[in-house]
């Protein structure tokens, strides 16, 4: 996709091929998958562009036939991929998920250790147009993947606040990619200080800070900086608390939970759509309730983050907000 002016939302992070088990069971036992992309990075990119901001990807993938498949699809949901780097020497990341009947999470494995992605550095970002960015993105993910890409969350976060841009941050744990839960925890707590908008889930919350209630998990990141804090509560909705309120929505309740991947993503979509929107901190929270709740009744990562149209139709048919 080409377009002549620059994006107004930047993301970063590590976009994978992704291969969905056709049949339910073991990964050892499935020998046909479907293919995809994956990763939540992109998943929230790919949200915000169907809902028809411009949005921005800074990124590396292999020069092989999976950094082309990821390229390609990423353009055709709209992201501009000018930061996107074809790395000659190292390989695209892949995951693999087994499929599951019963609205459990599924099994991942992933094939992403030295991945292209793991190479990206500040370096990355030489050509990034901070100044003409609304807002910026960012997840715990790509800190985790080596010390330069941790390099480079921390350069995008700085850049982006120098520049007046609103951050978001969710911190998407990956415990197993960290060498200790104290480096995990001291680095993302430092980079959740350096953002507008904070966005952890509650279990994800209790393991950052120590804390338990979502009143206390909030407070440690505003008294760190942060304008608000929305705290993802999986069924039961989201919380929302700044330096001036606190509330929580309730949730919406699904019929049937088909695969429970990338629900965490359709919430931060719905949340920060609706902040960049100008809606109310009651109506964000319940938009992101709503897209996470359509996230969870399809497969695949992404497939139900909804187009701009498809939103206004979901939105129209809710009660009034309260």
């Amino acid at each position: 996709m080409t377009r002549s002016t620059v994006p107004e939302i930047l993301t970063f992070g590590e976009a994978m091929t992704l291969f969905v088990a056709e049949t339910p069971g073991e990964l050892a036992d499935a020998d046909r998958f479907q293919r995809g992309i994956a990763g939540a990075d992109t998943n929230v990119a790919i949200g915000l562009a169907r809902l028809g901001f411009h949005v921005g990807w800074l990124s590396r993938v292999g020069d092989d036939n999976f950094g082309t498949y990821i390229r390609r699809t990423l353009e055709a949901e709209g992201l501009d991929c000018r930061h996107l780097t074809r790395d000659p020497d190292h390989a695209t990341g892949l995951v693999f998920k087994a499929r599951v009947e019963d609205g459990s999470d599924p099994h991942v494995e992933y094939v992403r250790r030295g991945s292209a992605a793991s190479f990206l550095s500040p370096a990355d970002a030489h050509g990034v147009d901070f100044a003409a960015a609304r807002h910026l993105h960012a997840t715990g993910i790509p800190p985790a993947l080596s010390a330069t890409a941790r390099e480079l969350s921390f350069h995008m976060l700085d850049q982006a606040r120098a520049a007046g841009a609103d951050i978001s941050f969710d911190p998407n744990l990956r415990p197993s990619l960290w060498k200790s839960d104290a480096e995990m925890c001291a680095t993302l707590n430092d980079l959740a200080g350096r953002a507008d908008w904070v966005l952890p889930g509650l279990a994800e919350g209790r393991r950052l800070t120590g804390l338990e209630s979502a009143h206390d998990i909030a407070g440690f990141y505003l008294d760190r900086g942060a304008r608000a804090v929305i705290i993802k509560l999986g069924p039961e909705g989201g919380y929302y608390r700044s330096h001036d309120e606190a509330f929580t929505v309730a949730g919406f309740p699904v019929a049937e939970v088909v695969d429970t991947v990338g629900a965490g993503d359709g919430f931060a979509v719905g949340v920060v759509s609706a902040l960049l929107d100008g809606l109310s901190p009651r109506a964000a929270v319940r938009r992101g309730n709503l897209i996470g709740a359509q996230a969870v009744q399809v497969r695949g990562d992404m497939e139900g983050l909804p187009h701009r149209t498809r939103l206004a139709t979901l939105e129209a048919d809710l009660p009034p907000s309260s």
